[in-house]
């Protein structure tokens, strides 16, 4: 099989030749620019021959055109530290105005996905990562973000509106890059940070116009990030028509593959534990952990990977012992 014939087939529950695997990581620096980006991203994959890719732009690429400033300051996840908050008071959510996809670092983004498109053709599909509303009004609001969401309603929902028409208007500008799905990242629906109803309110409705944008797409992808995660939630309102892949912390957090196997139509993404085994085990820890994956599967709609990007620290051994791996785990 290519790269997308395993997918395809792994995502409706057929008969695969090997397990798909993936796995990706930060770029900080090379994330600022499309060119290095691009470099950075594709010989990742020409050493590795993941069976996706999933583009890594940095969490400042959706708030930059605002004015937002961020840097990278040594950060071993390779995610980056924020400056000064836009949103300051109540009234700033209101201010907010939906950015223009044709400009600024947007565009840039943009023109990086066109390169990698047209460099990887039709038989490696890659994904690119569109921050949930939730999550970038966390970076432009920082704190104050649930505190404002539960006392001034009215003023944050008017702007994570805005966000959201920012975000569409992305996903509708990238349609014609090539690119197969978005990798959409949901920091909020946790149990830790809200409640099911908060997130049905504040959350849910926004994430639906963004996947709304993408349902042309055939490889869309939901990571729920952090812990006691609404499983369950994400993947009954996401539909099996919009959305191909669930990815969580499995290793970290319920529920585990084997338990999310009947809860989710499609494709499961996980399996490696991204700092106990990736990061601080051995190769051999590697290979025993993508067995046990595909033990807890049955080798059924399982894509090998972390639950969570790699730490740029990752062992190269370690990498290359979870892409190895999958050769030897047919069933």
């Amino acid at each position: 099989m290519n790269k997308r014939q395993r997918l395809e087939a792994t995502i409706a529950g057929e008969r695969v030749d090997r397990p798909a695997v993936a796995l990706w990581r930060h770029w900080p620096g090379d994330d600022q620019r499309a060119d290095d980006l691009v470099r950075a991203t594709l010989d990742f994959q020409h050493q590795y021959e993941w069976d996706l890719v999933k583009c890594m732009p940095a969490s400042n690429y959706c708030l930059a055109d605002w004015g937002v400033q961020s840097t990278w300051v040594g950060n071993e996840e390779g995610t980056r530290q924020w400056g000064p908050r836009l949103i300051k008071k109540p009234e700033d959510w209101t201010r907010l105005k939906p950015l223009d996809p044709r400009k600024g670092m947007l565009a840039d983004m943009l023109s990086a996905m066109r390169t990698i498109g047209r460099e990887l053709g039709t038989e490696t599909p890659f994904i690119w990562t569109i921050f949930d509303p939730l999550s970038q009004a966390k970076n432009l609001a920082g704190d104050r973000l649930l505190a404002d969401l539960r006392q001034h309603p009215d003023e944050v929902k008017a702007g994570l509106s805005v966000i959201t028409e920012s975000c569409v208007r992305f996903v509708e500008a990238a349609l014609d890059t090539g690119v197969a799905g978005i990798f959409l990242a949901l920091q909020y629906a946790s149990y830790k940070l809200m409640n099911e109803a908060e997130y049905r309110e504040s959350g849910l409705p926004y994430d639906q116009k963004i996947l709304e944008a993408a349902s042309g797409l055939w490889l869309n992808l939901l990571h729920l990030h952090g812990e006691n995660v609404m499983f369950d939630l994400a993947a009954d309102y996401a539909g099996r028509d919009r959305l191909a892949i669930l990815n969580w912390h499995d290793r970290e957090t319920p529920p585990s593959l084997g338990e999310a196997l009947p809860r989710f139509p499609g494709a499961l993404l996980g399996g490696l534990h991204r700092t106990d085994t990736m990061l601080r085990g051995t190769p051999e820890d590697v290979r025993r952990e993508a067995r046990a994956a595909v033990d807890a599967t049955e080798g059924r709609r399982l894509i090998l990977g972390t639950g969570c990007v790699l730490w740029i620290t990752t062992p190269v051994g370690n990498i290359r012992a979870a892409r190895e791996a999958v050769e030897t785990l047919a069933r």
